[in-house]
Parts: C-alpha cells; sequence; structure tokens
C-alpha cells in the first residue's frame, strides 16, 4: 500500500488548546505522525512518499470561497491586528444573530468561521492543511490508478470540516475531497465511512442532500461526545440524499463486540447503496485509553475492522482523522491498513 506523507505538518503546531477550562497542549500535535510513521516503518510499510502539489481547483470546488480566503489570509489580518497570540475563536453566530455577514473584524471572522473554539490557527496553519489535502488527493489518485487501496497520512484531520467552518482540529475535509475526485475519476456512487469516534459533521453536511455519496458514522452519542449537535440516528439525508446518510451513536463504555455490530450494519448498507468505491476515515480514538474519548475498542480489534472493510472489495482510500493515545496511535492506525492488507 503507498502511503502519502506531507511534512508540512509540522508548520502547525498551535501551543494552547481550551480544555476543561485550562488552556493544555493540544491533543493534536505533530508526534502523532511521528509515531504513526514510525509503527509503518517498524511493520515494513515502506512505501511512503510525499503528494503532488495540492489541487487547488478541486479544494475551491469543495469550499465556501470566502472561507478560504479567510484560511489562507488569517495569520496576517491577526498579525496586523496587534494580536500576540495564536488565534482561537471567542464570538460566535449563534441563535438569533446575524449568520450570513462575515465581520471585517479578524476577531469576529475567526468565530464566523469556527465551529469549535478548541482549535487554534497559527501562522503555518493554512500550508499544513494544503498539505493535508494534497496527501488525500494524491491518495485519491492512485486508487483511480487502479491500486487496491492507499493511505493519505493527514494532518491536520478533516472529517469535521464543513464547506465553510472549521473545528475539531480540521480545516479542509480531506475525504470529502477524496470522496468528490473518485467520482470525478469516474465511480457512480461513493461512500464515506467514517470510524473516528467522533462524529463526522463536516463530511455529513457537505453529503447531506446528495445521493451519490453515502456517509457512515460510527461515534460516540452526541448528548455525551463532541461534536454535540450532530450525529443523532434521525439523521438520515434531506431531498435526494434522504437515505444516504447513515448515523450508529453508542454509549459511553461501549465495547468491540457492540462496536463491530455497528460496523458490519454500515457495511451492508454501503454494499446495498451501490457504492463503486470507498474513503475511509481512519480515526482511531475508539481505543480504550484515548484521552477524549470512551470507547472500549483494544488495539487487535483494529486488525479486525480492516479485515471488516476489505470485505466490501472496493478501491478504498484510507485518511486520517483522529486518535491521541500518543503510545499506542501508530500500532492501532497500521492495524487497520494490516488488516485490510491481509484480509
Amino acid at each position: 500500500m503507498r502511503i502519502f506523507h506531507s511534512e508540512t505538518h509540522r508548520r502547525h503546531f498551535p501551543q494552547g488548546e481550551l480544555n476543561g477550562g485550562e488552556l493544555v497542549t493540544p491533543f493534536e500535535r505533530p508526534s502523532r505522525v511521528e509515531y504513526v510513521l514510525n509503527r509503518l516503518k517498524d511493520r515494513g510499510l515502506t512505501d511512503i512518499v510525499a503528494p503532488d502539489a495540492p489541487d487547488r481547483a478541486a479544494i475551491a470546488a469543495l469550499c465556501d470561497p470566502g472561507y478560504l480566503e479567510f484560511l489562507e489570509t488569517a495569520w496576517d489580518q491577526w498579525v496586523a491586528e496587534g494580536f500576540r497570540g495564536e488565534i482561537i475563536a471567542a464570538s460566535f453566530p449563534v441563535r438569533r444573530m446575524q449568520t450570513a455577514r462575515p465581520p471585517r473584524n479578524i476577531d469576529g471572522k475567526a468565530g464566523y468561521y469556527c465551529l469549535a473554539a478548541e482549535t487554534a490557527i497559527t501562522n503555518g496553519t493554512w500550508e499544513a492543511a494544503l498539505g493535508s489535502a494534497a496527501c488525500a488527493q494524491s491518495a485519491t489518485r492512485a486508487v483511480i490508478g487502479g491500486a487496491r487501496g492507499a493511505f493519505a497520512l493527514c494532518r491536520p484531520p478533516g472529517h469535521h470540516a464543513t464547506a465553510d467552518m472549521y473545528g475539531g482540529y480540521c480545516f479542509i475535509n480531506n475525504a470529502a475531497l477524496a470522496a468528490e475526485a473518485l467520482r470525478a475519476g469516474g465511480a457512480g456512487r461513493v461512500a464515506v465511512l467514517d470510524i473516528d469516534f467522533h462524529h463526522g459533521n463536516g463530511t455529513q453536511d457537505i453529503f447531506y442532500a446528495r445521493d451519490d455519496v453515502f456517509f457512515a458514522s460510527l461515534h460516540g452519542a452526541p448528548e455525551d461526545a463532541f461534536p454535540y449537535f450532530l450525529g443523532y440516528a434521525d439523521e438520515t439525508g434531506s431531498g435526494a440524499g434522504e437515505g444516504a446518510t447513515l448515523n450508529l451513536p453508542m454509549a459511553p463504555g461501549t465495547p468491540y463486540a457492540t462496536w463491530s455490530q455497528a460496523l458490519d450494519t454500515a457495511i451492508a448498507a454501503i454494499r446495498a447503496h451501490g457504492a463503486e468505491a470507498l474513503v475511509v476515515s481512519l480515526g482511531v480514538d475508539a481505543y480504550k485509553d484515548d484521552p477524549i474519548s470512551f470507547f472500549k475498542l483494544d488495539s487487535p480489534d483494529f486488525t479486525d475492522a480492516g479485515r471488516r472493510i476489505a470485505g466490501l472489495g472496493l478501491p478504498t482510500v484510507f485518511c486520517m482523522e483522529g486518535g491521541y493515545a500518543i503510545e499506542a496511535v501508530g500500532i492501532n492506525t497500521v492495524n487497520v491498513l494490516e488488516g485490510f492488507e491481509g484480509a
């Protein structure tokens, strides 16, 4: 399996994240990638290459132009305003406020385009987000070219980003880029399977009214887990997309026996939908010791999950998402890939 990795991810390293009322070192940090790379090499998965330059036109087709302009210019505007810290949104257009007029001031603009204040922007965030998107795009090209599977070691992750909002550590939705590219590459129908502990609200939002991209997500119940405001089982799509969204929320303490049944349900639904290609939002924060999650999967369970996904028999793009038990993130990620490859 070819693996795509960009060193630009290091440009994005906020020094603070709001968590439990404290400013802490972000859970999503550069060392996550190092653990994955080291494990890949330890297991002999050494076909690791840099991606091609990002396809900016494809990104522009996916995202709101004002949002992309914000991401590209936010840091310069922030510095010009005289602010010395990192960009952390503090004001949001909530219920009964204006939601269609982005402010001119960068402090207000950050809140307008942000969906969660734990995610800071730094000087290198835009370059890192472009490099992450490039990994997803190059991995998708490999699959369109005939590879059974390819892995985009994306950082920052992407599944919480909508077409016009960032948050949950995400800025550009890499899985959505991959799905759109697979469609453009000839797949009549594509499925996105999100196995990250947290609901892929951004991916759902992008495809909610479409039937050509089926979205299935296994995640912590939104009553108890971020992102809180999407991911309920009764969210099934709208308009032409009715029935093309499948949410499988689960309670705190969910073990693999229960989680794997949900995975089988998602796989059966993907098969029934007639998907011709697959994107996997590969988060491994369903792990039992993850610091910001509450499922109870163990490392061998991820290998079995990879085998089950392979049973679909579809050309598959894996896009890295979450996983914050740092010393286990490499083991669990590679276990999924090895399970898939060995099936």
